[in-house]
């Protein structure tokens, strides 16, 4: 039985085309289409619902440590208000989840994993909060709704609603205790769309006021209602791994092409061992499709007759215009510019290793 997010019935009231996604009914798309929600956020904005994701709060005398402990990065020196992207791993190395961290203050900590693994992820912590003294981890979800505003204009239509010095100025930063239409929210520099924008974290019982406040304010900048298809678009042009494709249970984050958040200089954490000993021989990659077809998820990659890996995600990239996929690929056909093909239904098309993102607002 799926669950909803307390924006149900707004998607059903502006024509979103609901679908199970990760136990909830979420929209894919609505009347504009996935095109069409894709370039807005490219070219003006968009507002998706993010409310299925999962909220953790990790709190105490011992909150530092144990998420140090659980978690790849090194949150020792992080300020208030800062973000600070993790992966969460098994003893084996392999990943249990991405996630964000936030420092609201010291011994206050803020999670946001993703929503399939909500109870996996909160459940593994759980068997881990004991490993340290003076941490409790509380799961807040079904309390927060999360709402993004993705797009170039996110902060003009933002800056109608709130005063320019109560926004986040850095990346990966929030400023909390913020009031945007007599609603008590956190605001978040963050996203996963590859376009600036914020990320607001609410009462659950606002969301649908909040969603409409921001439709009606963003109006003149085309701000529209954006789904599912458009954020699995964007974020592929993004080059950003999805749980669950680029990265699982049988992936580490080395070979996910994370280890820029993998800290070994920390004294300890789950996985450390296993990752230390081990040389990654995959390694993710992306490549632009230079043959004619779309190439998916799960399609064996090929150098000549070798099966050299498999496609984790795959689509056509409405900005660039044209198809891109995500692959763990042996690490020896790695190298950018590295010509590959891919077997779609029995047919070979072909493809070149190129560097990721795809897309960023400085490479287009």
């Amino acid at each position: 039985m799926e669950k909803t997010t307390p924006l149900y019935a707004t998607h059903q009231a502006h024509g979103g085309k609901i679908v199970p996604f990760a136990g909830y009914l979420l929209p894919v798309q609505y009347q504009t289409g996935v095109i069409a929600e894709h370039m807005a956020v490219r070219e003006a904005c968009g507002l998706f619902d993010v409310s299925h994701m999962g909220e953790i709060l990790c709190e105490g005398p011992g909150a530092l440590k144990l998420l140090n402990h659980l978690l790849t990065n090194d949150f020792t020196n992080m300020y208030d208000g800062q973000a600070r992207y993790s992966l969460m791993c098994y003893e084996n190395g392999c990943c249990v989840d991405d996630l964000i961290v936030y420092k609201v203050r010291d011994e206050h900590y803020f999670i946001v994993v993703n929503a399939a693994n909500r109870d996996k992820d909160f459940a593994w912590m759980k068997t881990h909060e004991q490993d340290v003294e003076g941490a409790t981890l509380t799961d807040i979800s079904d309390s927060v709704a999360q709402i993004a505003v993705q797009g170039p204009k996110a902060h003009e239509i933002l800056a109608k609603l709130l005063p320019e010095d109560e926004f986040p100025v850095k990346y990966y930063s929030a400023c909390f205790d913020r009031t945007i239409g007599g609603m008590h929210c956190i605001v978040s520099k963050t996203g996963y769309t590859g376009s600036a924008g914020y990320e607001l974290y609410l009462d659950a019982k606002d969301a649908a006021n909040m969603w409409e406040l921001l439709l009606e304010t963003g109006k003149d900048e085309g701000l529209i209602c954006c789904g599912l298809g458009a954020r699995d678009t964007l974020r592929l042009e993004a080059g950003m791994p999805l749980y669950g494709h680029e990265m699982d249970e049988t992936v580490t984050p080395l070979e996910s092409g994370l280890g820029f958040c993998v800290k070994f200089s920390k004294e300890e954490f789950i996985g450390k061992e296993a990752l230390e000993s081990s040389e990654p021989t995959r390694i993710r990659v992306g490549l632009k499709i230079t043959g004619r077809g779309i190439v998916r998820e799960h399609m064996p990659v090929f150098s000549g007759d070798t099966q050299v890996g498999m496609t984790t995600s795959g689509t056509h990239a409405p900005y660039l215009g044209y198809p891109i996929a995500m692959a763990l690929v042996d690490k020896t056909y790695a190298a950018v510019g590295t010509r590959l093909t891919a077997d779609v239904r029995g047919r070979k098309v072909e493809m070149e290793v190129v560097s990721l993102p795809f897309y960023s607002k400085t490479k287009k």
